[in-house]
């Protein structure tokens, strides 16, 4: 069902989608890693592209945009890129990259994310991109950064490049206004914060303090306020059964000092369908913090896993060295790294999916499709990569210069892991 694949130096030719021909180019300079998930009908592919880290960002931005193109054109499908996270070394960058991917993707533009988030290997940008095909798919674009996909009796909602207006100055404003900004975006394309599954908040100056309180918890506090008022209103029901219903949800830094959103939703009648919030045993639930760590807890679960049919997806939200509420290893990147692998591990597990009424399900590590992994300081790079490289093999990854939402965090890793129910 998942598969890696990674060239440093170039392509297989392929037969391509149509009667041009379509040859692939003979050498693509790009450090390309996909992961290709083939579920029957449809065929996912995880993109995580690394150009050289010479010449122009313009130069490199086609060079990213030409790899991803023949990656896609190798495979069984036409494939449509429905969403990407541009990870940029500036902001003045932007611009130029917003021309190209005009240029290429026209009417068709995949729901897109600029974070300026250096890539650690010193390159002007980095590219994570989803793209989809197969029998029976449909992909829809109604307004900029809004994507929608639909198969199976499965609706997809894909929303990004949220930002709060000018206006808002505060972190807690600009939580506000970029939430209801969601909400807004959401109602037009037919759903509701209800259907949200996964959701991105990228924080200028994270630790930084604000008028004598840390940027993240006054995020938190805005989060807060937001999902109360949405289930006020009956657009999100954060109870449900025995379980709090929170998005997984990665809160991670970014140069600057605003914010930006993105969310993915799911719509569905199919009986088949079942969405389980994941907690982790050995940490304390995100939104059950003491006041020690914010006014009011960060409101996210550690995962979550939708089952479909026989197949398994887990998306993992942003996970650090934590055991129980406290920071580990303080100071040693190696030792939190591994921690934070060993979080992953025991999250998506086999025995802690049949904890929550699972059995069956979980993944493996060699079941991830991708990740990224967010570096504090770029002096930790290499040690990081080192133990990543042993623990996850060669798994699609990209390296972001980020801070972390705790000061004494040094990393952060987040992923999506696809896998299938055990028989028993």
């Amino acid at each position: 069902m998942l598969s890696h694949e990674e060239c440093q130096h170039s392509c297989h030719q392929g037969n391509g989608n149509s009667g041009t021909g379509n040859h692939m180019p003979p050498c693509l300079l790009s450090a390309q890693q996909h992961s290709v998930v083939d579920l029957e009908k449809v065929c996912r592919v995880a993109l995580m592209v690394t150009p050289q880290e010479t010449g122009e960002v313009v130069d490199q931005a086609w060079e990213a945009v030409s790899t991803i193109r023949a990656i896609l054109r190798q495979q069984a499908h036409p494939m449509t890129v429905t969403s990407q996270t541009v990870f940029l070394r500036s902001a003045e960058d932007e611009e130029a990259c917003r021309k190209i991917f005009a240029a290429y993707f026209g009417d068709r533009a995949p729901a897109t994310n600029f974070i300026v988030q250096p890539p650690c290997g010193g390159q002007a940008l980095a590219i994570e991109a989803w793209a989809l095909g197969g029998n029976g798919v449909a992909v829809e674009f109604p307004e900029p950064d809004v994507v929608q996909v639909s198969y199976e009796g499965l609706r997809w909602t894909q929303l990004s490049g949220i930002v709060p207006p000018p206006t808002a100055t505060t972190a807690y404003d600009q939580t506000k206004e970029a939430f209801d900004e969601v909400a807004n975006r959401l109602e037009r394309a037919g759903t509701s914060f209800n259907d949200v599954v996964r959701t991105w908040l990228y924080q200028g100056g994270i630790t930084e303090d604000e008028d004598g309180i840390e940027r993240y918890r006054e995020l938190n506090r805005a989060r807060t306020d937001f999902f109360a008022e949405q289930e006020s209103q009956g657009r999100m029901a954060i109870r449900r059964g025995d379980s709090i219903f929170y998005p997984a949800s990665t809160g991670i830094g970014m140069a600057g000092r605003g914010l930006a959103v993105s969310c993915l939703a799911l719509q569905t009648q199919r009986t088949d369908v079942h969405l389980q919030p994941l907690e982790n045993p050995q940490q304390v639930s995100a939104f059950d913090y003491a006041k020690s760590f914010s006014a009011k807890s960060p409101k996210f679960s550690r995962a979550m896993a939708m089952v479909v049919g026989d197949y398994v997806t887990t998306w993992i939200s942003g996970t650090a060295s934590i055991v129980n509420s406290e920071s580990v290893h303080l100071g040693d990147i190696e030792r939190q790294t591994e921690q934070t692998i060993d979080n992953i591990q025991r999250l998506i597990g086999p025995e802690n999916l049949e904890r929550h009424g699972l059995p069956g399900a979980g993944a493996q590590i060699a079941d991830l499709a991708k990740v990224r992994v967010y570096v504090k300081r770029p002096e930790d790079y290499e040690k990081c990569r080192v133990v990543c490289e042993r623990r996850f093999g060669p798994l699609p990854t990209i390296y972001a210069q980020a801070d972390v939402c705790r000061g004494d965090l040094l990393v952060e890793i987040e992923g999506v892991a696809f896998s299938r129910i055990r028989e028993a």
